[in-house]
């Protein structure tokens, strides 16, 4: 599955911490996945390809797992939006 995932943070941003928090998302996503940080600011863009037959309820149950992370609770998944 091809996707892009947009998340937002529910706490005020702090300068720069969208960035570094995009990266920590990026490296606690499945290694198998190919993923590229695509936006980072008032919110996450990061388009993710599972090269599998995941659906977006099992896409977004992984995200959300992974966002439960201790340094980056205050990020919430907003849409998973299949591409392609």
């Amino acid at each position: 599955m091809f996707a892009e995932l947009t998340m937002r943070r529910t706490s005020p941003l702090t300068p720069d911490s969208a960035r570094v928090d995009g990266v920590r998302i990026l490296a606690l996503l499945p290694r198998r996945w190919s993923r590229h940080l695509r936006q980072a600011g008032e919110q996450i863009v990061i388009r993710v390809d599972t090269d599998d037959e995941s659906t977006s309820a099992q896409l977004r149950a992984t995200v959300s797992a992974t966002l439960t992370h201790p340094s980056l609770h205050h990020w919430h998944l907003t849409t998973c939006h299949p591409l392609g």
